[in-house]
């Protein structure tokens, strides 16, 4: 029996030859890490002897082999059609008898109840190597009964050998045929059903950044979130951390889980699973807990140091047991070969009406005709440069995809194999969008950007945009830090990637924009709120605890994120500043914000803070500072007030802190203040004797200074930050903290701007100055090329 049938764990890594990739990883994790924690269901798996002995029957190998060889594989209708028949060829060829008798005397030996439920999983020779993913490209059965069943799914995977998809990869990755043999794996099903399951990467998928694992999960069995079927609930876990017993969780998604899929009524190939609605409060709530996602990041770190490289692993939670399994582990084969050295960016050049949003896929901007195509039969209609519509897309598309110059589905996850396929031939793409086949329509012209943050957008029309192309092997020195500006946690990942010493700035208004958008007090009063009002916030808050947790968990998480991707250089974290304007425009602001006729010069900053109306909400900012710093010891984290108008304001915020657990100097706490009112340099010795720096704003400072409303069109053309009274405050702030021995930065407008400004602060002996990142490498070069000095 051993040449055509092996228990999986009688196989490891040393097998590939015979049991695939998939199938060789599995008998690896059940001998080499049962001992570590990383539970596998048991199991057998055919042979690759036994799959070429299959073909050798009535010599199908070569009727295979000459019909292929005639296969232009470009036709999509003529590859479908000898697709077709070879798997039809397959289907209606028996079993040699010797193969057929060792699949029932392991069934037997596997215990033979007719009853147990069985997953058939494929497995390819050639698969799964570091260098080419052949991911989902083969067909797996879930619950799967009885010996009969089990017979006829095996012989549906050996068929899906020749997909269409399958064909049409291996020619294009010059993989031939006949030296691909496929393995059936025969394992016990996990019951997530009544429980979860779903797909992690030990790196992240957009960005290639290494110190994070990226779970999806949704309810039922798994198939929903591999075939992109459902929009699942997303993780990221912080490696670093993890391995320190912290707290982990950086980021949190709620997913719209509408459908999961469930055992069937039969145990066959036809009827052996369905797909049922998923109830609305099942919905509204995250499939796995907290508990759970670190459990699988640790298994996931496990398994990755185990095979000392990036890993792309199937997960299923036993609803019955409670217990989480590992059911696939591969090799990541996209984000880890890219070089990193070589940092590229798409940069929309203009904006315009945005037709639909979704989650990106990749960093990338594509523009074309749209092609709605509702089934594979209609693939044909796609031609080079099309915008691809669908409803869902799975690797069958595959042999198309590449044409398109962008792909948008109405259904999916950014961890489903389209999405996969779609990255590794660098294709954008925007998933779970909802309706994109009703909202376009053929021909419409749409450009597809995905690289502005996990959500990507549709715009009408074929907007400007640039693609930027930089190798950066290393920079020169320079006598002060390059830091950087960074509000978007979305992006965090991906701007890591450039050279730089740290954030000198992250809004935390911007993540309350982006991640929360409804007001503070309009939380903390929840109960308060008219009825329209209170439907919305709870449909936003859906998955948390309370209207209060969810906004200090999306603080800890926008802050921890950007702290993450950053460690250990510092990520000085500005608190709220938003105007009344602004926090009037927030879901419930309303009620909260009076009409300021110049709210630029209103309230706002450490007066907002330090307010009876407002403590309550800033109060709120420095739990989850200290949370971030104390709990899950990301302690790169620094702490900065903006809009300090008085020394007394100065006493009173950093009083304000120290109540809130943010002492300076504890836990290693620097204080920063944002220099940008004239009275800041006038009076930088006072100032300093409550903050352990400045981080100069060029832009207040600048219209403070020369008495211009920055958002003037009118007078915009004399706001200029290099006139020479800007200048001279500058240079106050800058000698009051040298003279001090504190941190004097700058992260306004004004050096990402004009790089001749950038190297006057640096003659001025700045320690660092903060930039956009699209800025940082044309800035840092001009400040190391010695012909510029002295501008």
């Amino acid at each position: 029996m051993q040449e055509y049938i092996v228990r999986l764990d009688q196989v490891g890594m040393d097998d590939i030859d015979q049991v695939g990739g998939k199938n060789a990883s599995l008998g690896e994790m059940i001998t080499e890490l049962s001992g570590v924690g990383v539970k596998v269901p048991g199991g057998f798996a055919t042979t690759a002897t036994a799959f070429r002995d299959f073909l050798k029957h009535n010599q199908l190998d070569q009727r295979i082999s000459e019909l292929l060889a005639q296969l232009d594989p470009e036709d999509v209708n003529a590859l479908a059609i000898t697709g077709n028949q070879v798997r039809q060829w397959i289907l209606e060829t028996p079993f040699p008898e010797a193969l057929d008798k060792a699949i029932e005397q392991a069934f037997t030996e596997m215990g033979g109840d007719e009853d147990q439920a069985v997953a058939i999983r494929s497995s390819a020779t050639a698969e799964d190597l570091p260098d080419a993913s052949f991911a989902g490209q083969q067909e797996t059965f879930l619950n799967i009964r009885g010996l009969a069943n089990i017979k006829t799914a095996i012989h549906e995977v050996f068929a899906s050998l020749y997909n269409d998809r399958a064909i049409s990869y291996r020619v294009h990755h010059g993989f031939e045929h006949h030296d691909v043999a496929l393995s059936a794996a025969i394992q016990r099903m996990v019951r997530s059903e009544t429980g979860a399951s779903g797909v992690m990467f030990t790196l992240d998928t957009e960005s290639g950044f290494k110190h994070v694992v990226f779970i999806t999960s949704a309810y039922g069995l798994g198939e929903t979130v591999v075939q992109g079927a459902v929009n699942p609930d997303e993780f990221y876990v912080y490696k670093p951390t993890l391995r320190q017993g912290a707290p982990a969780i950086l980021r949190r998604n709620l997913g719209t889980k509408a459908i999961k899929m469930v055992y069937g009524k039969e145990g066959n190939t036809a009827s052996a699973v369905e797909t049922v609605k998923v109830p609305v409060e099942q919905r509204l709530q995250f499939s796995i807990n907290d508990d759970d996602v670190q459990k699988l990041a640790q298994i996931a770190m496990t398994i990755e140091q185990h095979y000392g490289r990036p890993m792309d692993i199937e997960w299923a939670k036993d609803g019955d047991d409670g217990e989480l399994y590992i059911v696939q582990a591969r090799p990541e084969t996209v984000k880890s070969r890219d070089k990193t050295a070589v940092i590229e960016r798409y940069l929309l050049k203009e904006t315009g009406n945005v037709l639909l949003e979704g989650r990106s896929i990749g960093h990338r901007i594509g523009s074309g005709p749209v092609r709605i195509v509702e089934n594979l039969s209609d693939m044909d209609k796609i031609q080079p440069g099309d915008v691809l519509v669908t409803d869902m897309t799975d690797p069958d598309w595959e042999p198309v995809m590449k044409r398109s110059s962008a792909i948008i589905t109405n259904r999916g996850g950014r961890t489903c194999h389209a999405a996969i396929i779609a990255r590794e031939l660098g294709i954008p793409a925007i998933v779970g969008c909802g309706d994109a086949t009703e909202r376009l329509h053929d021909g419409q012209e749409v450009t597809v950007s995905c690289a502005e943050g996990d959500t990507g957008r549709a715009y009408e029309g074929h907007l400007d945009f640039e693609h930027q192309t930089n190798k950066v092997d290393s920079m020169p020195p320079l006598p002060l830090d390059i830091m950087m500006n960074v509000g978007n946690p979305d992006r965090a990942f991906d701007f890591q990637a450039l050279p730089n010493a740290g954030v000198g700035l992250a809004r935390l208004e911007f993540i309350i924009n982006r991640m929360i958008g409804i007001h503070p007090k309009a939380l903390i009063e929840f109960d308060q709120q008219e009825e329209g009002i209170k439907t919305t916030i709870a449909r936003r808050i859906a998955g948390y605890e309370s209207p209060i947790e969810f906004y200090v968990a999306k603080l800890v998480e926008g802050i921890s994120t950007l702290a993450a991707a950053f460690y250990p250089k510092k990520v000085i974290v500005r608190m709220s500043d938003f105007k009344s304007n602004e926090y009037g425009h927030l879901i419930g602001g309303a009620d909260y914000e009076a009409h300021e006729e110049n709210p630029m010069l209103g309230f706002r900053g450490a007066s907002r803070y330090i307010s009876e109306s407002f403590r309550q909400c800033f109060d709120l900012e420095c739990r989850a500072l200290k949370y971030v710093r104390d709990v899950m010891k990301l302690t790169n984290i620094e702490v900065m007030i903006p809009f300090v108008r008085t020394v007394g304001e100065a006493r009173q915020v950093v009083e304000l802190l120290a109540e809130n657990g943010l002492v300076r100097g504890e836990n290693g706490l620097r204080v920063i203040m944002m220099c940008e009112i004239p009275s800041n340099a006038l009076l930088a010795d006072q100032f300093l004797e409550y903050f352990d720096g400045f981080s100069i704003g060029s832009n207040d400072l600048t219209q403070l200074t020369l008495g211009l409303d920055r958002d003037s069109g009118v007078i915009a053309h004399l706001f200029d930050e290099r006139n020479d009274a800007v200048r001279k405050l500058l240079e106050m702030a800058i000698q009051a903290c040298r003279a001090q021995g504190k941190y004097v930065g700058i992260c306004g407008q004004g050096p990402s701007d004009h790089p001749d400004l950038a190297n006057w602060l640096m003659e001025q002996g700045i320690d660092s100055v903060s930039l956009n990142p699209d800025t940082v490498l044309e800035t840092w070069f001009f400040l190391a090329n010695e012909d510029n000095k002295s501008l």
